[in-house]
């Protein structure tokens, strides 16, 4: 992912500095997403990674530096899961349905909600000018969906009729929607439902092989 001015890991930390910096970035994650970024301060976040004022001046001078390298941090974990060879680039409708049951398989989807989606949730809220690098994180969100979408539609699987990035743009929202509505009702239903109708409706642009010689006639 791109980095920003201030969230870029400075270049001349050390493997500590480095790890250090790792540790503030995972706390402050967790108590903006269970506080909210106002009530978010400096005193919690020294006290929950163990560290003094002046460390975390160092690392993070400014409220607005500490949220853009949250938000980088946390785009990273979720983008690099959704770009590794574990869903084979989502070349194939299987490998949509595969990502799609991990998630209503993990039992932790309904109680903790998507972990990017609620920290954008709760820092779209502030007057902080960081709503470009929010847009700019869900948008290669959507476009590793796009992007094997497009792979799809190359070789022939799926037709030309289908707009992968109105695709890309639905199965994201179905995750988005689907995930809050299953963490309000804490039941995993309305993210299966959500996700398994837009993938039924990303089938119905599926290419069937042509018959072979001598294959039966389809069934009527």
């Amino acid at each position: 992912m791109g980095a920003t001015t201030e969230a870029s890991v400075p270049q001349k930390l050390t493997s500590k500095g480095q790890a250090t910096r790792a540790r503030i970035l995972e706390h402050a994650a967790e108590l903006i997403y269970t506080h909210g970024v106002h009530a978010t301060n400096n005193e919690q976040l020294r006290h929950a990674a163990g560290i003094s004022g002046s460390q975390l001046n160092h690392y993070f001078p400014t409220k607005e530096s500490l949220v853009l390298a949250v938000i980088e941090w946390q785009a990273e974990r979720v983008l690099a899961f959704h770009r590794s060879e574990r869903f084979t680039h989502f070349d194939s409708l299987g490998s949509l349905r595969e990502w799609a049951d991990h998630y209503i398989a993990y039992e932790r989807s309904y109680q903790a909600g998507c972990s990017l989606g609620s920290l954008a949730a709760e820092i779209i809220k502030t007057d902080l000018d960081v709503h470009t690098e929010l847009a700019n994180v869900f948008q290669q969100w959507r476009d590793i969906l796009r992007d094997g979408l497009e792979r799809m539609q190359r070789v022939g699987h799926i037709s030309a009729e289908a707009d992968p990035t109105r695709l890309a743009h639905l199965l994201l929202s179905a995750f988005q929607g689907g995930m809050l509505l299953a963490q309000v009702a804490r039941d995993i239903t309305p993210l299966k439902d959500a996700l398994q109708a837009t993938i039924d409706h990303i089938q119905t642009f599926v290419i069937s092989p042509a018959p072979t010689a001598g294959s039966p006639p389809p069934a009527k």
